[in-house]
């Protein structure tokens, strides 16, 4: 099929390659140029494993091609519209600004028939108030959202765990989910879910799924606060919970909390859009969900600082990790980044070193020092942080190692992923979050 993705950031330079490589002619159209010369030239513009060759074979195959022209999307039979929703400065709600632009430039390029998908995460109402212009071109929304995973995201979009389309009522809305069916049909044929709703609850599928996360992390992390004022293990505590089939295991990790371009913002636009609709108590709680994960920022640089002897003053402090999750070298709202700048601020000599995300981090904070050179940042170090649970500080970093590098064996674990015992049986005085 001949498919148009609108936008080419994260979600559509992603979902684009992904439906080239699944056989789909796509053309990806987005505004901004460089973006655009990048993605053409065959450069995946962020770090996504497995990406860079998917996009590669499809430019290859001739199925894959980037423009800025938005009359390239005339001719496609489905239109992905997958922009960003950012949080509105100084306000929670979402910034709806680049989904209405795309949509108003699109309508004039659709046919009768064409099927628009949206798959930007959005205010519950949304699809139902651009229904109608769409419709005005003869063509059918549906809302189809995306759930990826921000390191697994091409596996997501190729192989997702479900897919959801929300569509309009009677024969016209029949038709839509067939087509994206067969858009589709490599995954459903593996058996992948296909569940088709209406519009508002595809729109809730993706925010409830999203705010559920969020609270779990939160949880485990308002249970760390317990945990250290008590004397508590909460990985233990974790470990013992997770055995419960209704609860299970996954995401009850215990650290300095959540970040990234979905979460954070999702939430407080969730929450919101709950204010709007005079539900705000229904996701009250959601508030806490937040502080919650803020606090366990300050947390971390605590722990630094009182490891530190109560002051960061000139001393230096090695942070091992910049990307707000691993496998990523998305900085937006990063944790890890955060708490560098605290400890900064504090007047620490602060050295940032990450696998892939050195470059964004120095553009967004150009007061840190940087290095891609493990035993750089820990050489001299005052105090170790890890902050990104990369593979190469949690599994492939030697703490008898590390010791000879450092001017003083102190770790705090930011993410509860080293091994406390070896750490400490190698000398090191170890931190973690919520452990004794």
């Amino acid at each position: 099929m001949r498919l148009s993705v609108i936008g080419c950031g994260y979600l559509g330079a992603v979902h684009a390659a992904a439906m080239a490589s699944i056989g789909h002619d796509v053309v990806g159209i987005d505004v901004d140029e460089r973006k655009i010369a990048s993605l053409s030239e065959g450069r995946a513009p962020f770090f996504e494993p497995g990406l860079q060759d998917i996009l590669t074979a499809g430019l290859a195959s001739g199925r894959l091609r980037f423009t800025t022209d938005i009359g390239a999307a005339a001719g496609s039979s489905v239109h992905f519209i997958g922009v960003g929703t950012p949080q509105q400065q100084g306000a929670y709600a979402a910034d709806l600004g680049f989904v209405n632009a795309a949509i108003e430039a699109l309508v004039p390029h659709l046919r009768p028939g064409d099927i628009v998908a949206g798959k930007s995460t959005v205010p519950v109402g949304t699809a139902e108030s651009l229904a109608p212009q769409v419709a005005s071109s003869g063509a059918t929304l549906v809302w189809n959202p995306e759930f990826l995973r921000e390191g697994w995201a091409v596996q997501d979009t190729i192989d997702p765990d479900r897919l959801v389309a929300g569509v309009p009522g009677g024969p016209e809305g029949e038709r839509a989910a067939q087509i994206l069916r067969a858009v589709y049909h490599p995954s459903i044929d593996k058996g992948t879910p296909f569940i088709v709703t209406d519009y508002a609850t595809a729109e809730l599928v993706k925010v409830s799924a999203n705010a559920f996360l969020a609270t779990k992390i939160s949880f485990i992390n308002a249970m760390a606060e317990i945990a250290e004022a008590t004397g508590a293990d909460v990985t233990q505590l974790a470990d013992a919970i997770g055995h419960d089939a209704r609860i299970g295991r996954r995401f009850l990790g215990a650290g300095i909390g959540f970040g990234g371009g979905c979460l954070p913002k999702d939430i407080r636009a969730f929450s919101a859009r709950a204010e709007e609709l005079g539900k705000g108590e229904s996701v009250a709680f959601l508030r806490e969900v937040d502080a919650i994960n803020l606090r366990r920022r300050e947390r971390a640089v605590e722990l630094v600082t009182n490891a530190l002897g109560g002051s960061a003053v000139g001393k230096k402090v090695a942070v091992l990790g910049a990307a707000f999750k691993p496998h990523s070298d998305d900085i937006r709202d990063s944790p890890a980044l955060d708490v560098a700048v605290r400890l900064k601020g504090l007047g620490a000599d602060v050295v940032v070193t990450d696998p892939a995300a050195i470059d964004n981090a120095r553009r967004a904070h150009p007061q840190l020092s940087y290095t891609r050179d493990l035993d750089s940042a820990l050489t001299a170090a005052h105090a170790v942080i890890v902050v990104t649970e990369w593979d190469e500080y949690r599994r492939a970093l030697d703490p008898e190692r590390a010791g000879l590098l450092v001017d003083s064996t102190v770790v705090i674990d930011g993410r509860n992923c080293l091994d406390a015992a070896a750490w400490r049986a190698a000398g090191w005085t170890y931190y973690g979050m919520g452990r004794p």
